[in-house]
Parts: C-alpha cells; sequence; structure tokens
C-alpha cells in the first residue's frame, strides 16, 4: 500500500470517505458517453479515475477537503441539514497523501474541491493552502484542478490561477432564475459568474505580462434536468462563456435525485440529453455554430432522437448538397462526420488531386453514410449499393 505507515487511521478514514464521495462532481471525469473514469478501481484503491485530457486519458485523484456545507443546494448530497456522515481533512494531510500517491506512481494529477464552510473565503484559503504545500514544500509541478468557492475574493483567484492547471466553478444554473430553485444561497451574478469573469481578466494579464507563463484553462459545470430550464437557456450562457470567457469546457451534469434532498421524488433526466448538449455545445466552441444554427422543440428542447448537427445538414443541404472538391473549412464543418483534423486533411488531399470515388472518402477517414446525403464529387450524388441485411 502507498500509504506511509506513520499516518494516523482516522486521517485515512477520512480520506477515503471523501474520495467516495466525489461522484457528484463530474469534471474531469464526464463526457459523452461512454464515460471517461475506469468502472473499476486502479490498484483496488477507488479513489482514482480515468479522466480524459488532451493526448489521451490520465490517472487522476479526485477528492475533497470537506464534506460538510453551510449551503442548502436542494439536489447536492452535501447539502446543510442532510443526514450525511462527513469528513474533513486539513490540508497539510491531503497534501501528504496525494504525494504519496505521486511518489508510488498510481496518479499524475489532483482534483480538489470541497464542501462550504465558514464562507467561501475560508474554505478558498483551505484549498489554496493545499496546493501551495504541493507546489512549494513537495515540489510537485503536475496537472491541479482547483475549484473556486462562491463568495471568494479576487486576489485567491490570482492565486489559484498561479498554482493551478485548472480551475473551475459550478454555475450550477444558466441563470438566475434557475439558480435560486436550485441553489437558494448562492448568487448568479455576484458570486459566480465573477469569479469567472475575474479568472478571465487575470489571465489576460498573464499573456501581457509574460509570455512563458502557464496560462490556467477555465470550466464550469452546469445541473441538467433539476430546475426546469431548457436547453435553449443552456445553450444560450453555454455561447456566451465560450465566446467571451474563452471556457475550455462546459460540463452538462445529469440530474440524478439523491435520497434525503427536497428533489429525492424527482425523475432522474434522461441520460440523452445531456449528450446533445454536449454535442451542440462542440458545435459552438470548434464549429462555428449558433443558437440560430440548432433546432428546437417547442418546449425549448434540442430534439433526441438525433444530433443537432445531421438535423441542420438535413435541413440546409438535402436539396443543396456540399461540392466537397470546392468546399471551404467552414461549410466543411457543417458536414456530419467531418471534424477540424478532417476538414484539413480534405483541403491537403485536394492540393494533390480532386476526391473522386468513395474509396477516396474512407482514405480520407469519412464515413461515407453519414456524409452521402449532403455532398456532391464532381458534380455528382454518391451512389451506393444497398446494405444487405
Amino acid at each position: 500500500m502507498f500509504y506511509n505507515g506513520i499516518m494516523e487511521t482516522t486521517t485515512l478514514t477520512n480520506f477515503h470517505l471523501l474520495t467516495s464521495q466525489t461522484e457528484f462532481e463530474l469534471e474531469e471525469t464526464q463526457d459523452t458517453p461512454p464515460r471517461c473514469y475506469s468502472p473499476k478501481p486502479i490498484n483496488n484503491i477507488p479513489e482514482i479515475f480515468w479522466a480524459k485530457r488532451s493526448g489521451g486519458r490520465t490517472p487522476i485523484l479526485k477528492t475533497l477537503l470537506t464534506s460538510a456545507c453551510e449551503k442548502n443546494c436542494i439536489y447536492c448530497p452535501f447539502r446543510a441539514g442532510r443526514d450525511l456522515r462527513r469528513a474533513t481533512l486539513h490540508p497539510a494531510e491531503m497534501a501528504k497523501i496525494f504525494y504519496q500517491m505521486i511518489t508510488a506512481g498510481l496518479v499524475q494529477g489532483l482534483f480538489l474541491s470541497s464542501g462550504i464552510i465558514g464562507g467561501g473565503i475560508r474554505t478558498q484559503d483551505k484549498i489554496l493552502d493545499t496546493a501551495e504545500i504541493l507546489r512549494t514544500k513537495y515540489n510537485y509541478d503536475g496537472y491541479i484542478h482547483l475549484k473556486l468557492m462562491p463568495g471568494a475574493e479576487k486576489d485567491q483567484v490570482l492565486r489559484a490561477l498561479q498554482l493551478a492547471t485548472r480551475v473551475s466553478v459550478n454555475l450550477e444554473a444558466p441563470n438566475q432564475e434557475r439558480l435560486k430553485d436550485l441553489a437558494p444561497r448562492k448568487k448568479f451574478q455576484e458570486e459566480l459568474m465573477q469569479l469567472l469573469q475575474w479568472a478571465d481578466d487575470l489571465r489576460q494579464s498573464f499573456r501581457y505580462s509574460n509570455k512563458n507563463i502557464r496560462i490556467p484553462s477555465i470550466v464550469t459545470q452546469l445541473v441538467v434536468g433539476a430546475a426546469n430550464e431548457t436547453d435553449q437557456e443552456i445553450l444560450k450562457i453555454s455561447a456566451d462563456l465560450f465566446s467571451r470567457l474563452k471556457l475550455s469546457r462546459i460540463y452538462y451534469s445529469r440530474f440524478s435525485p439523491i435520497p434525503g434532498t427536497p428533489l429525492e421524488n424527482r425523475p432522474p433526466e434522461n441520460p440523452l440529453r445531456p449528450v446533445r448538449l454536449y454535442q451542440a455545445s462542440f458545435l459552438i466552441r470548434d464549429y462555428g455554430f449558433t443558437l440560430e444554427d440548432f433546432t428546437l422543440t417547442s418546449s425549448g428542447n434540442l430534439p433526441l432522437d438525433h444530433d443537432p448537427k445531421t438535423l441542420w445538414a438535413r435541413t440546409h443541404l438535402l436539396d443543396s448538397p456540399v461540392e466537397l472538391n470546392k468546399a471551404e473549412i467552414p461549410l466543411l464543418l457543417r458536414l456530419p462526420g467531418i471534424g477540424p483534423k478532417t476538414a484539413q486533411q480534405i483541403l491537403e488531399f485536394r492540393r494533390i488531386s480532386k476526391i473522386k470515388s468513395i474509396a477516396d472518402l474512407r482514405r480520407l477517414g469519412i464515413p461515407v453514410d453519414r456524409v452521402s446525403p449532403y455532398i456532391l464529387l464532381n458534380g455528382k450524388k454518391i451512389i451506393q449499393q444497398p446494405a444487405l441485411w
């Protein structure tokens, strides 16, 4: 076992309890299905998850400093007053455990969150103290993701950006109206959006002051299906966060009822709904889509039966297909099955030769069945043999 034999049993018990309760913090370990963390513990240690990061998947310790909380968010397992076994670790204890896991080769990064006790400022100090110990006492220079607590000060946001590889703020809802139903003691603009704005402003100052400094990424999380919010509301705030604050990622956490909370009898959200939101958010972030490009139901939600890119193509391209040998990247990115990498490969291929056949499409990694209704090759539609049963 990686633990130091001198470490107190109580410390380890609290550590295991805290890490077992982080399933509700989905950043780093959630993506469109399948989920990105391992369904089985790594080396029989349940606190380690596989996180999807650039270059592959990385073993991450995902944990809390405390599961005690003074907030009363109606969906949250840690809400004040809920019958739950709570635990707390001091920053030095958490840092020591994590560093032992690093030196044992079990993990390659840390995701650190916390319940709120004594206010956001005090709680943020504890999170920063943990990262400070890792960076200075243990000289750890690897990946750290730190949560920014509601009510934290701008100087604390600055220090978090100096210490972390990534920071995040849980917006939870797309606007103040929805947030008051979901988290009555939190303020959307003053406490949550303000943190994101500060983080972006400070990142800009980093860029101007030193070109070699590490610029942390910023992400957020929204709860889907707990406050009667619509996809239209979610996509509106998502588009704003991507364009104005340059967030790297927005996570959509599917509501699932927790016993002992006011929403314990509310049905869980359809698991396909956050999938469609992820797809739409990637189209906004990477493909040039706007809110007006999405087909929505009368209730303001994305249809679940087809992905939003295919729905756009059916509406706009079935009767006016795209000439694949002439289209530029913005239009290529509107085609189902073609992403930024494939679009660039198409342009490079066309510098040498025209795309003439299904074989050429497959050579480029283009899914023929998905793209064929919407393209022309040298002015002609693609004719395929019907698939055999």
